[in-house]
This record gives C-alpha cells, sequence and structure tokens, in this order.
C-alpha cells in the first residue's frame, strides 16, 4: 500500500484477515466495502498534521474494542480533512468492519435512507441461502434494505416500525459479533429522522459490544438543533475531534510531497499558509494551479503566490469545468441533481443520452479531478456540487428536479426517491405525480415519520390535482399531522370535509375532527365553526339520501361540542337534534362513540353509577384497534372508567393503548395516554408514579410544541408536589401556565383551578383559595358537571369557608355535595363528602360520619383519601381520649401515606401518632417490610443492585421491586436519598 507518512505501528497491524467473518456474504459485502471506501485513488494527497487526531481515534477504537459503544465526532467546515482523516485511519487499521453513509438532502425525506445505505452493501452482494442466515427479526429489516423483498402492510395492518428497528438492531449486533462494527455517518444534517432515531436508540440499547459510530459534520453549515442528534453526541459516549488550518510546517510537508525533486522555501510555504489559511482544500488547489502554472517552491516565486490566491474553489472548479465537453457538463449537472450514487441508466435518462456517452464523460470528468473513480459517478468533494448548482439558475434546477423526478418514476426507483425530487421541482401537470406523492406518504406513515408524509401531502396538493383528488388528499394529510399537530389536522380535516364526497371518507373526516377537538382543546375554534360543519354534512347527506352512521358521527361531533360549551352552540333551526342513547345496542363504531360520550356525561351530571356503567358496557366491547379517527372512543370510555373507579379495566385499557401506539410515532396520541396513566395513577393514589407520568407526558409535549390537556397535566403536578410538601416547585408549575393562560371555556380550567386553589390554600391564602374554588364550581356547573366524583369543589370550599368562620355557607356546600355524591352513588365521593361533613361536626357525630367515611374509602381503591379520612379520624378520637383506637388510625393511615408517596400527609400522621402516644421508625422506616429493611440497608451501604441480589441470593427483579417500594415509603426519590433515610451504618458515599 502506498504511504505517505509514517503511521503508528496500531495502524501498519491487522489483528486479522475479513475473511474472519462468519457468513460468506458478510465477507464479500466487506471486501467490496473496503475496496470502494478506503482505496486511496492515483494520486491522492498525504494526509499531514493530524498525528494528534489519528492517535485520538487509536485511544477510541481500543476502548470500543473492549466492548464499550462510543461515537466520535469529526467536526470542521468543508474541505479541510474530515474524510481525508478518517480513510487514512481506516486504511491503516482493519480491526473494523466498516459501513458508510453519505446524507444527502434530497434524502432528508426518504425513511431510513441512511440507514439503507449503511446495510445495502452487505445485504445486496448476499445469496438467498445466507439471508436466510439473518435472525428472524432481520426479515423486517430486509424490507426496506433490500428493493426485491415485499413492501411492508398497508396503513391499518399490523405495525412493522418495532419489528424494523429490532431487525436492525439484530443485524447490526450480528455484524459487530463477527467483527468489531465501524458505521461512519457523513453529513449528518442531512439525516432523514427515523435513521438517526435508530441510531441513537441502538447506542442507548448496546450495553456490550464492539460498535463505534463516527459522525462527519461540518461547522458553518452545521446550525439547525436537532435534540436527538445531541444525544447522539452528548459528551458521556461522544468524543469530538474538531479539525482545523494545516500549520506552516504542515504547508511545508505538503509541498515537498507536491515538489518530490525541489526543497520548499520557507517563504515560500509562508505565503501559501497565508493566502489559503492552511485550508487543505484551498492548499491542494493553489498548489496544483502553482506547479500547473511552472512555479517553484522558492523565495522567488512566494510574490507569485501572493497574485493567485484562490479565496474559494468556486474559480478553480468552474475553469475545469469550461474544459469539459458539452456531455461531461450535462452529466455534472444531472449528477447535482440526482445525487451521489446514482446509477449509470439514471444519468443517462435525464441527460437524454446513452450509457456509453454517459460513461464517457464520467471518465472526462475523472481526469479532471471532479468526479471520483467508483462504478458509478461521485463528486470528489460536496463543495464540487454546490459549485454546480451555483451554476444553475433557480428555474434550471426546478426543472432538473422535474426530470429526475419523471425519470426515476419511469426507472421504477422507490416513491420517496421520486417525491424527493417533486419537492424540489415546480408544479407538475404529469397525472404520476400526485399518486406517487401519496404513495411515498403512506409509506413514510408506516415507517415513522409522520413528518414526512405530511410534506409529501402539502407538495401533492400543490400539484394540479383533479377535483376529485382533493378531498381525500387532505384528508389523507389530516391523518399525518394528527400523529403530532392536532390543530393543523384539524384544520385540513375540516377543509376535507367541504371536499369529500364518500360517505365512508366523510365518517373518517368527522371522527378526525372530533379526536382533533379532544387532543386539542381551546383550540380557538369557533362555536359557529361546528355549527357550519355540522350543518354542512347534513346538507350532503340530505341530498345523498341519509347515511345512518354519518349521522351518529355528526350527533357526536354536536354533543363533544355541548361538552365543550353548551351554551355557546345555537339552537337555531336545523340545528342537530339530540338523540336517544336507550335503544343503540353498540353495533357500529358511531353507535358506540355516542354511547362512550353520554356515559360520561351521564356521569358528570352526577347520573347513579349502575346507570352510567349499563352505557359503557354496550360502548366498551372489544375496542378497535387505536387510530385517530377512532380515538374519541378510547377517550371516553377511558375516562369513565378512571372517574368510575374501575382501576383494574382502565389500567388494562392504558396498556393496550400504549402498545398500539408504542413505535408509530404518534406524539399526541402517546402523549394523551401518558397523561392517562398519570391521572390513573394520582386517583389510585400513587403520588410519585403520577408526578413521573405527568412530568414525562409535559416533556414529550414540549418538543413538538404544546402537549395535549397541558393545564390537566399541570393541575396533576400541582396535586402530586403539593402531597409530596413540595409547595416551592407546585408554585413554579402554577406561574408558569399563569403565564401561558387557557382559552375561555376550556374543559381544562377548572381543574387546574381547583388545584390553584389548593396551592393558595397549602400558602396560607384561604381567601383566595376560597375564590378560585367559587370560580371552579361556576365554570363546572356551566358545563353541567355535577357530579363530585369528578371534582370536589364544595368540600373544599367549605373548609375554606370554616377557616374563615363561615360556618353556614360551608354547611350548604357540604349538604349539596353529600346529596350529589350519594346520588351518584360512587364510593369514594361519597367517602370524601362524608370526611369532610365530619370534619364540620361535633361530638358523636364527627366521630360517627369519620367513621363511616373510613368504612366507605376502605372499600375503594383510593388509598390516599382514606389516609386522609383515618388522619381526620384518628385525630377526633385522640380528642375524646380514645388513644388506642386513635394510635391504631394513625398508624394505619401513616402506613398508606407513606406507600402513597404523600410526605406532606404522612408527616402530619407521624406528629398526631407521636402526640397520641405512639411511635413510628425514623422517617417510616419502621413501615418497610423485612425484604425493603435488607436491601435498602444494603444499597445504603453503597453496594449495586447485582451485589445485593448476589448477596440475599434473589433476582435482579426482585431488588428493583423493593427498593422501588422502599422509595415510596421513605419519601424519598433516589438511591442518594437512602443513607440519610434509613440512618444505616457504614454507609459509604459513592
Amino acid at each position: 500500500m502506498h504511504r505517505e507518512r509514517n503511521l503508528p505501528s496500531q495502524h501498519r497491524r491487522a489483528l486479522g484477515p475479513s475473511g474472519r467473518v462468519g457468513a460468506p456474504f458478510l465477507r464479500g459485502a466487506y471486501s467490496v466495502i473496503f475496496r470502494q471506501d478506503h482505496t486511496p485513488p492515483s494520486g491522492h494527497w498525504s494526509l499531514v498534521g493530524r498525528n494528534a487526531e489519528l492517535a485520538a481515534l487509536d485511544t477510541v477504537a481500543s476502548h470500543v474494542l473492549r466492548g464499550r459503544p462510543h461515537v466520535v465526532q469529526i467536526e470542521g467546515p468543508a474541505g479541510i480533512g474530515k474524510s481525508a482523516l478518517l480513510s487514512a485511519w481506516c486504511r491503516g487499521d482493519e480491526r473494523f468492519r466498516v459501513l458508510r453513509t453519505r446524507c444527502h438532502p434530497l434524502e432528508q425525506e426518504t425513511v431510513f435512507g441512511a440507514v439503507r445505505q449503511l446495510f445495502q452493501p452487505v445485504i445486496a452482494p448476499a445469496g438467498e441461502t445466507a439471508r436466510k442466515s439473518l435472525p428472524d427479526s432481520g426479515a423486517a429489516a430486509l424490507q426496506f434494505l433490500d428493493d426485491t423483498v415485499p413492501a411492508p402492510p398497508v396503513p391499518g395492518g399490523p405495525d412493522t416500525t418495532a419489528a424494523t428497528l429490532s431487525g436492525l438492531d439484530k443485524l447490526a449486533e450480528r455484524l459487530s459479533d463477527q467483527q468489531p462494527l465501524l458505521l461512519i455517518i457523513d453529513s449528518p444534517q442531512w439525516i432523514d429522522p427515523p435513521s438517526l432515531r435508530w441510531l441513537v436508540q441502538y447506542i442507548r440499547r448496546v450495553n456490550t459490544g464492539p460498535v463505534l459510530v463516527v459522525v462527519v459534520t461540518p461547522t458553518a453549515e452545521f446550525r439547525k438543533h436537532d435534540p436527538l442528534l445531541a444525544e447522539l453526541l452528548h459528551p458521556s459516549h461522544c468524543h469530538t475531534i474538531v479539525l482545523g488550518p494545516l500549520s506552516v510546517p504542515d504547508v511545508q510537508q505538503l509541498t515537498q510531497a507536491v515538489w518530490r525533486d525541489e526543497n520548499p522555501d520557507p517563504s515560500f510555504c509562508a505565503s501559501c499558509h497565508a493566502a489559503t489559511n492552511g485550508h487543505p482544500l484551498f492548499l491542494h488547489a493553489l498548489l496544483s494551479h502553482a506547479q500547473l502554472s511552472g512555479l517553484k517552491p522558492t523565495a522567488e516565486h512566494q510574490d507569485r503566490i501572493r497574485t493567485m490566491s484562490l479565496t474559494s474553489l468556486r474559480g478553480e472548479i468552474l475553469h475545469r469545468l469550461s474544459q469539459a465537453s458539452p456531455a461531461a457538463v450535462d452529466l455534472v449537472r444531472a449528477l447535482a441533481i440526482l445525487g451521489d450514487r446514482s446509477s449509470r441508466h439514471l444519468l443517462a435518462a435525464h441527460c437524454g443520452r446513452g450509457e456509453a456517452v454517459v460513461q464517457a464523460a464520467a471518465a472526462e470528468l475523472r481526469s479532471l479531478g471532479l468526479v471520483r473513480a467508483e462504478p458509478d459517478p461521485g463528486f470528489v468533494h460536496p463543495v464540487v456540487r454546490d459549485t454546480v448548482l451555483e451554476m444553475m439558475s433557480p428555474d434550471e434546477v426546478s426543472r432538473g428536479h422535474a426530470r429526475a423526478a419523471h425519470v426515476t418514476f419511469l426507472g421504477g426507483r422507490p416513491d420517496e426517491e421520486v417525491a424527493a425530487h417533486l419537492l424540489a421541482a415546480d408544479p407538475t401537470e404529469d397525472t404520476w405525480a400526485v399518486p406517487s406523492l401519496r404513495r411515498a406518504a403512506d409509506q413514510a406513515l408506516r415507517r415513522g415519520a409522520p413528518e414526512a408524509a405530511a410534506t409529501y401531502l402539502r407538495c401533492a396538493l400543490r400539484q394540479p390535482p383533479q377535483a376529485a383528488e382533493r378531498g381525500p388528499l387532505l384528508l389523507q394529510l389530516a391523518v399525518a399531522t394528527s400523529h403530532y399537530n392536532a390543530v393543523q389536522a384539524l384544520s385540513y380535516a375540516t377543509e376535507a370535509l367541504e371536499a369529500l364526497i364518500d360517505t365512508t371518507a366523510r365518517r373518517d373526516a368527522l371522527g378526525l375532527v372530533t379526536a382533533c377537538l379532544l387532543l386539542a382543546p381551546g383550540t380557538g375554534t369557533a362555536p359557529s365553526v361546528v355549527d357550519r360543519l355540522i350543518a354542512e354534512v347534513r346538507s350532503q347527506a340530505d341530498a345523498d339520501g341519509a347515511d345512518q352512521e354519518l349521522a351518529l358521527r355528526v350527533q357526536v361531533l354536536r354533543s363533544l361540542a355541548e361538552c365543550e360549551r353548551p351554551s355557546a352552540l345555537t339552537t337555531a333551526p336545523g340545528a342537530v337534534p339530540a338523540v336517544g342513547v336507550e335503544h343503540l345496542l353498540g353495533r357500529s363504531l358511531g353507535e358506540r362513540q355516542l354511547l362512550a360520550l353520554h356515559a360520561f356525561r351521564a356521569l358528570r351530571a352526577g347520573s347513579p353509577a349502575p346507570y352510567v356503567a349499563s352505557l359503557l358496557d354496550r360502548a366498551s366491547g372489544t375496542p378497535p384497534v387505536l387510530s385517530p379517527d377512532v380515538f374519541p372512543l378510547h377517550y371516553f370510555v377511558a375516562h369513565t372508567l378512571l372517574y368510575l373507579d374501575e382501576f383494574d379495566t382502565a389500567d388494562r385499557m392504558r396498556a393496550q393503548l400504549a402498545r398500539a401506539t408504542e413505535g408509530k410515532s404518534m406524539e399526541l396520541l402517546d402523549t394523551s395516554v401518558t397523561a392517562y396513566h398519570a391521572a390513573l395513577a394520582l386517583r389510585r393514589g400513587n403520588v410519585t408514579e403520577a408526578l413521573v407520568a405527568a412530568q414525562k407526558a409535559v416533556d414529550r409535549g414540549s418538543a413538538t410544541g404544546r402537549p395535549p390537556y397541558s393545564a390537566a397535566l399541570d393541575a396533576m403536578r400541582i396535586d402530586a408536589l403539593l402531597a409530596r410538601g413540595r409547595v416551592d416547585a407546585a408554585e413554579h408549575v402554577a406561574r408558569t401556565r399563569s403565564a401561558e393562560g387557557w382559552e375561555e371555556g376550556a374543559w381544562e380550567a377548572p381543574l387546574f383551578l381547583m388545584s390553584l386553589a389548593a396551592l393558595r390554600t397549602a400558602q396560607g391564602d384561604t381567601r383566595a383559595g376560597l375564590s378560585l374554588l367559587h370560580e371552579c364550581g361556576h365554570l363546572f356547573l356551566a358545563s353541567g358537571t355535577a357530579s363530585p366524583a369528578i371534582c370536589p369543589w364544595r368540600s373544599r370550599a367549605a373548609a375554606a369557608h370554616l377557616v374563615l368562620g363561615e360556618a353556614s355557607a360551608a354547611q350548604e356546600l357540604l349538604d349539596e355535595e353529600l346529596h350529589l355524591a350519594r346520588r351518584s352513588q360512587i364510593p369514594r365521593a361519597v367517602g370524601v363528602a362524608l370526611r369532610m361533613t365530619g370534619k364540620s361536626a361535633s361530638g358523636a357525630q364527627q366521630l360517627e360520619l369519620l367513621d363511616e367515611a373510613v368504612t366507605t374509602l376502605t372499600a375503594t381503591p383510593a388509598r390516599l383519601e382514606l389516609a386522609r379520612a383515618l388522619h381526620d379520624l384518628g385525630v377526633a378520637q385522640a380528642r375524646r381520649g380514645g388513644l388506642g383506637d386513635a394510635r391504631r388510625a394513625l398508624r394505619k393511615g401513616l402506613m398508606l401515606a407513606t406507600e402513597c408517596g404523600a410526605t406532606a400527609l404522612a408527616k402530619r400522621l407521624r406528629q398526631q401518632l407521636h402526640d397520641a402516644g405512639g411511635r413510628a421508625g425514623k422517617n417510616g422506616s419502621g413501615l418497610l417490610t423485612p425484604g425493603e429493611e435488607r436491601v435498602s440497608a444494603l444499597a445504603a451501604q453503597g453496594c449495586s443492585n447485582k451485589e445485593i441480589a448476589e448477596r440475599l441470593f434473589v433476582s435482579l427483579r426482585t431488588v428493583e421491586t423493593h427498593l422501588t417500594g422502599a422509595y415510596r415509603k421513605l419519601g424519598i426519590s433516589g438511591r442518594d436519598q437512602l443513607a440519610a433515610a434509613v440512618a444505616a451504618p457504614g454507609t459509604r458515599s459513592g
């Protein structure tokens, strides 16, 4: 191998032949990759001035070879020598199997485009027998790595995203098992999001395995912040190598390599350095130009260097192109449009010339130093492509992409490739364009890239489609955007309804409109818009003939609007009449959605729980697969179960919904399920779990904008933080929400007001809390919500009235809440009302009411409410001298409060228990089970989970379960607080 410098010894040795690889197709693929990527072309330049960077790569490689995955970022401006550094290192160190991809702007919307470039050289040369040696899950990866494999199922079938990711993991892990794996990602600013997401997840998932990811990034062009890329390049697992200009001694070494028989004068080299600022690519161009001009590296010619200084390569590239034939110019333009690695067949079709002519033109461009010597032409550097594009006018670029779209379509290329060119071209009259864009959108949505799908569909809308295509296009766009932006989806779905003719499609659009109103409460959609929409749908239905299912979907939308703002909707002639639900059996989706919505409305109105449950039974059945247009059914069933305290059924439904959204990039639905998880945990009394889930939902939503149900999430966070005694943190959440505000009439407002009232009361401002509670009650009553199971604002307001000495007002509210709670027949609501009524009573009646509250709540899953009732009962019993009964009630309440993570209540219970003559372990540690005590003591001494499992002869899962229970009972968030909580002897730091 030709060497221009002395490499460290580890670069010269090969630890084993590539023939070590087990599978034959891997051996063949590796040899092809090595020949293509790492054999230097004739006349390649010496690598100088990069010994420190090569040593850094060696150091990282040594860590990787010991089984520690790592990422290296090689950063620098275009032409600084990033690729040259990496190629030189790879030439000198053959320990890794190298897979490489160069990302391209046109491929940003191609789902898993970068991953395909990485792995197709491995898959493509393989025979059928070798492919079968892949893991079973590798079949999913083959669906897009190999164009000969059938495409994934159509939307609505089984989701392939998770299987695809798993297949990629297995394929990469298998390759790294055979030989250490080097994945090179060049120009990641153009990488498609699914490929980047897989890289981040793979690096995060891999615990052992020699995998080195090298990311080659520019500097000046790399401005956009991408959270996923930032995670891939996090300093915890990424070493960054920043390439700077060459020094004067480096220039002298490079000059010596150009003029082999000369001894370069230092002043000449200094002039070259000054003219180029040490930029390698400019240096190469300058030195080549100087040599061709007959200059010598002497002091006499240093002034000539100053006069021929190159401020960029554009002049050099344009000069070389001026010497090219028309066929070569056509080819270089086609290559700039189609991108590197384009086949000769496509390039010939784009140029309108034969393949033999294109082959000759490619040889001519190679001789000019503009393209690489590869089977398919490719620019030697992205700067060449940029310069060629600068030569072309915007109209020429647009026409070039339009022609590229046409030839790729005729050439049978994937629809995503065709769509990438259509995105860069002006609208075309060709009838194949819109169907191709729609197919590309379907494929992107199946692969978990809804943003890319929406981009394709917006491009399709810009084409001149037939009138019949506009409605389905808008509906398809609404479905794609509903994954991440409900406001946009609502706009598209509304517009689609006005253009759609097909009844089934109009049903789907109505379901999507309803879902978007649920996913984006307070979007600013005027009630008159809903009225107009409903009227238009009904007028079309009347013209085309009645459709019962469509009428039911209209009624669902109307009923939802009434839930949102019952007083704002019109009752003018022609308005949709109310539809009774007693005759509905839940035989269609429309019937089931209407039954579920009516069940929730009946629950809010305070109807008896058995009646609500009967409606819910007819609505539930076997729930359909979750999708945006059927989301309203899941939403109302889930929330009705939540307030009926049917937690086991609700939790099974939550788990089912979570599985349905996993890996599909349904950000809004996924965030909604996480928010439901938080609400369910808080209703159960699992304060810590609720806080974690609510924060997770907020964080997920923040990545794509405002999360759905943001005010409700903030209300849950405030309630959980107050239960934990973190008043300042709750105030921070409240201030953020107050700054954002909410739209007037949004259903979230009263929930947030009730939580804000609790915060103000905790801060000592009882009057402000009372005012907020009355405002909350006003909003709830205006929306038809009377049930205290949803919002016990009356009892809370009564407590505030009692603090202020307003007993009459308090008693009136308590009587009303207890009456409504008994009518609803929901035990939690009855127990809470009894507790608050008992607190306001005196004497034997107080004990009787509080005891009834405890008895009622004991039969419910409302553990935190039971702990509060036990606190009040214990305090009342202690006051009347029943210390034994008081201690029993307080001790049980303390155990429940600590299990719930309600540290503020646990603190009060502990103090009351102490005052009643009882004792609890330090910080509640006496409430730990024996297993929790043993595990916590060892963890507090610094033992890892694995060490604890080995000492106690239990599984890691058991250790984790015990620690989780101990954290909850001790009111701490992690291991670092454990030593102080259990006061374990011999505690060590770290």
